[in-house]
């Protein structure tokens, strides 16, 4: 049977939304989710102010004399969906605001990540006067020291956790000490576009422009949704507001044409985008080009100012995120067949590598082994030249870039660099040390945690009751923005498989009936026949066939609801 987890909703909360104008499924959902009515904002108004980042108005006036003295600036971006994102709201902002900018991306595999030396050298032949680090920078202390020596100015825009010591540059970043913002889990993208925000204020209060001629900063939110949502940044309500705000404007029509474009090659229709639309179809094919080519495609796509010239860069996004999946899809039979003969509940943690695996895409199989076996998972590709570079993913329970400063503590100079937050971490180590490194995560992570954060158990929302099971409410679900930290609805219960047929020779599609309601759905990936009886946890979602719009379950959970030995009555 699955190990189901009730989330309980206050009463008190749940009819307090509901007085507020929400749905009572809707309410209930939100309530489970320690949401109160004040945590809702949906008024650009009512974003944090700009004023409580530390230093942002200090950046906002180094930019504002940059672009009076007509300096030339560069923003050094990061290669995945956030950086990219992040790298177009700074290029199309200032840009807005009269600057003279570029951007530079280099290649992950040739220069790495975050601005190293190599990386100044490389900015520097396109004369720069000022770096802009977006999504990076906050760990850059020699590549910062290399652009002073070259008489370059450096202002780093970040999110990452910092480590001990701050580089000496002009830093935004919600998490460095000292920082009173209250929102600490702004995406890159997000820090950005606070940066514009300051600077929009500076340059107004310099006389640029007044309140009725300045740029309307609202134009770039639907990249500050995208990166946000496909950064996997917690989704506390300041965020919420940011994606909420983005997803509007793309269902209004008022998306820019990279993002019409990457939504047509997907195959998505754009006026019902959701959070998952960004997170599990946008995102991943924008982070095609960093893992498997140049994120400047994707960087082009976004800042394309007609549909016609983003549609070939979106198709290419597309199809290079088709071979992402075929190299992933190889990459997780070769884990699963080193992992055959290991008892994974034996250990804490799971540490894997083969020389042909891809460096761009070990990130998503820890995700998916991370998935599968619910243990933090670091999986390790050549890096050439004697070393690996890893990607790892936690559970809750266990930070992962403070488990690695942990064994860096215990063994100097094993980890040659590393960085990451909670979930997430990279890292580089020599090949010859793999061995002892794996010994040390584990001791880690095995100290980190207890025996139930190794249980994995899924946190439902209980039964849906039949009049919650209508189209209004499986819209209201889908139009609510769900994600990191606020996890979208999954209801669970018992149910009969009244009948199941194969569709796409790889999914079953049912119909279900229990506790007191009938619904289709389905079953993904799943080939195989279901028992009579089942448990299931399950999402409803909108279902669009033929011009109809009906409410479906999609099972993402189940279990023969019938024990061992008895008779399925």
């Amino acid at each position: 049977m699955l190990n189901l987890v009730l989330r309980h909703a206050s009463p008190a909360a749940a009819r307090a939304l509901v007085d507020a104008g929400h749905p009572p499924l809707l309410a209930r959902l939100l309530a489970a989710r320690g949401a109160t009515v004040d945590d809702l904002k949906t008024r650009l108004d009512e974003l944090l102010p700009f004023t409580a980042l530390l230093h942002a108005d200090a950046a906002a006036a180094r930019l504002a004399d940059a672009i009076a003295r007509g300096s030339r600036l560069l923003v050094v971006g990061d290669y995945d969906a956030d950086g990219a994102t992040a790298t177009a709201v700074a290029v199309q902002g200032l840009r807005a605001f009269g600057a003279d900018v570029d951007y530079l991306v280099p290649n992950r595999f040739e220069y790495g990540y975050g601005l190293s030396p190599e990386i100044v050298a490389l900015a520097a032949d396109r004369r720069p006067d000022v770096l802009i680090t977006v999504d990076n920078g906050i760990a850059a202390h020699a590549g910062i020291e290399a652009a002073r020596a070259r008489g370059i100015e450096v202002l780093v825009t970040d999110h990452h956790l910092p480590g001990d010591s701050l580089p000496d540059a002009l830093i935004v970043n919600p998490n460095q000490p000292g920082c009173p913002f209250p929102s600490k889990h702004l995406a890159g993208v997000g820090v950005m576009f606070y940066v514009l925000m300051a600077l929009r204020a500076e340059l107004r209060r310099r006389g640029r422009f007044d309140a009725l001629s300045q740029p309307n900063l609202a134009r770039l939110l639907d990249l500050v949704a995208l990166g946000t949502v496909a950064d996997v940044v917690r989704l506390d309500a300041n965020n919420r507001l940011l994606v909420a705000q983005g997803l509007t404007r793309m269902r209004n029509g008022h998306a820019r044409p990279g993002i019409q474009a990457l939504f047509t090659a997907a195959g998505r229709r754009i006026e019902r985008a959701s959070a998952e639309d960004l997170g599990y179809v946008i995102g991943p094919r924008l982070n095609a080009a960093g893992r498997l080519a140049d994120m400047s495609i994707g960087i082009e796509c976004l800042l394309a100012e007609a549909i016609d010239a983003a549609l070939p860069l979106a198709r290419e996004l597309d199809r290079l995120n088709r071979e992402r999946r075929e190299i992933e899809s190889d990459m997780q039979a070769q884990a699963l067949a080193l992992l055959d003969g290991v008892t994974v509940a034996d250990g804490a943690s799971l540490t894997l590598f083969d020389p042909a695996w891809h460096q761009g895409v070990i990130g998503l199989l820890a995700s998916r082994l991370r998935e599968r076996h619910h243990r933090p998972v670091i999986v390790f590709a050549d890096g050439g030249d004697g070393l690996l570079k890893g990607s790892g993913r936690a559970i809750p329970g266990l930070h992962l870039r403070d488990a690695l400063d942990r064994v860096d503590r215990l063994a100097p100079g094993l980890i040659l660099r590393f960085g990451g937050h909670a979930a997430a971490a990279g890292l580089t180590l020599p090949r010859a040390r793999l061995d002892e490194f794996a010994t040390l995560f584990e001791a880690v992570a095995r100290d980190s945690l207890s025996a139930a954060d190794l249980t994995r158990s899924i946190e439902t929302d209980g039964p849906l009751a039949p009049a919650e099971c209508t189209l209004r409410d499986a819209e209201a679900l889908r139009d609510t923005v769900w994600g990191q930290g606020f996890p979208p609805p999954l209801f669970s219960g018992e149910f009969v498989v009244e009948s199941q047929r194969l569709v796409g020779d790889r999914h079953l599609k049912l119909r279900l009936a229990g506790d007191g309601l009938a619904a289709d759905a389905m079953l993904f990936f799943h080939d195989t026949p279901l028992p009579r009886r089942i448990q299931a946890a399950y999402r409803m979602e909108v279902n669009e066939w033929n011009g109809t719009r009906t409410p479906q379950f999609q099972v993402t959970h189940w279990s023969d609801a019938c024990p061992p030995g008895t008779a399925d009555r």
